[in-house]
């Protein structure tokens, strides 16, 4: 186990550029399977949970060239399907959530997907049904092993529907979409996901030649098609990371400029951050975070305490509810952050307890920030990261906190964050890496 040693206290200044984005990377690696023809991807991140994405391919039998520069070649023109059912195809899933959206693909192409539970953050129940039910209505047979933990999933040749999803998933509908663009006949799916990440992947499929209407809304429709091709594809910058650059420049008091960051793909993330008193200015693609003394949180227009919560797109992105709460604890004023959709997510606020900051956990959903306003300081700790939001909301606690601070289990940062201790560094922070 691996552990960050911060020395806080420092301000940053500067520029950083963003990471490829996880969420979307997750989603474009699982679609190269659904072509025997070359597919080349850019702006990949350098994040475990994606490496291990990319080393499960590779492990199938799908050809993998790194081009260089964050850029990968791939091509599924040879997979080892026996190798689907085996026990180290499930032991590796079992580490990965991003696996689970293997599934549409395997199955639109080949009729048949195996999947063992998937891993992935340990923040509240995260259920599966809306994959399966939209699978199901596409007209495949699902069966869960228990004494083994997989799933299996078959299709003699899926056939399009109508569907209303019973949630707006993301990867759900990522994964139906994929199995959908080679069903027989129409797909309709109602209370689509419409984050940026699936409009890109709705793109990148009808470049490889599916027949997808409404990309980008809550309602897609799809022709099946007989066959895909390759394509290019270029991956946005990752929004949670820019919306964790802009909580830590306020936190630390930092004037930083973060670059290239598809402003308009953002959607709500910059007013959020912008209702908490952070200034933010977009200056071209790039958004400058000023220097702030104290930044003074919203209130209602009645005067109403301001309540920060997550819903989906284009709602504020559960992602950034940790990075929210974290920089609340320095605002003028009182917040309430409602975390509605995980209900472990909000676990990791007794370590900012401990470090001093005012919060109430009112229940698994919610909690009250009391804002210090700069009239006390963060103190370092000893901490460990439970998961990967919730370990940079802590390390940018760490930042601006007096003294040293020591974060264990960083495996979880670095399965979403391209190298951020080196990256931070170079903006003057102080983090070391141990073991």
């Amino acid at each position: 186990m691996s552990s960050f040693v911060i020395e806080g206290g420092h301000k940053l200044s500067g520029s950083i550029q963003p990471q490829g984005a996880k969420n979307e990377a997750l989603q474009i690696l699982c679609a190269v399977l659904l072509t025997d023809q070359r597919v080349e991807i850019h702006n990949i991140p350098n994040i475990h949970d994606v490496n291990r994405l990319i080393d499960m391919l590779r492990d199938m039998g799908v050809k993998v060239d790194d081009l260089g520069n964050h850029s990968y070649a791939f091509q599924a023109n040879n997979l080892d399907l026996a190798y689907l059912k085996s026990q180290t195809f499930f032991d590796q899933g079992s580490k990965l959530r991003g696996s689970v959206m293997m599934m549409g693909p395997l199955l639109g192409r080949f009729g048949e997907a195996f999947m063992s539970t998937p891993g992935g953050d340990k923040i509240g129940r995260r259920r599966m049904d809306t994959h399966f039910v939209g699978f199901q209505k596409l007209g495949a047979t699902f069966e869960f092993n228990r004494d083994k933990s997989y799933y299996h999933i078959k299709a003699k040749k899926l056939k399009g529907t109508y569907m209303l999803l019973d949630e707006a998933s993301v990867t759900g509908t990522a994964n139906i979409l994929m199995a959908a663009v080679l069903a027989e006949g129409k797909t309709t799916i109602f209370n689509a996901a419409c984050e940026p990440y699936l409009l890109q992947l709705a793109s990148m499929l009808n470049r490889m030649g599916a027949k997808i209407e409404g990309v980008g809304s809550n309602l897609l429709k799809i022709q099946g098609v007989e066959k895909l091709r390759g394509t290019t594809h270029t991956m946005l910058p990752d929004m949670i990371e820019i919306g964790s650059f802009i909580g830590m420049a306020a936190m630390t008091q930092s004037a930083i400029t973060i670059k290239n960051v598809n402003y308009d793909a953002l959607g709500i993330i910059p007013e959020i951050f912008k209702r908490l008193g952070i200034k933010i200015e977009r200056k071209g693609d790039d958004i400058f975070v000023p220097e702030q003394e104290e930044y003074i949180a919203e209130t209602y227009m009645d005067g109403a305490i301001m309540t920060i919560s997550d819903a989906p797109w284009p709602g504020f992105t559960p992602d950034l509810i940790s990075i929210a709460l974290v920089a609340a604890t320095q605002i003028k004023g009182s917040v309430l952050i409602h975390q509605k959709m995980f209900e472990s997510r909000l676990f990791f606020v007794d370590k900012l307890i401990d470090m001093g900051a005012q919060i109430i956990l009112c229940d698994p959903h919610r909690a009250t920030v009391i804002g210090l306003n700069r009239q006390t300081q963060l103190r370092g700790i000893r901490m460990t990261s439970p998961d990967i939001r919730a370990g940079v909301a802590l390390l940018i606690a760490a930042l601006s906190a007096k003294g040293t601070s020591i974060i264990d289990n960083i495996e979880q940062i670095d399965r979403g964050y391209q190298n951020i201790d080196s990256r931070l560094n170079a903006l003057g922070a102080k983090i070391t890496r141990t073991k």
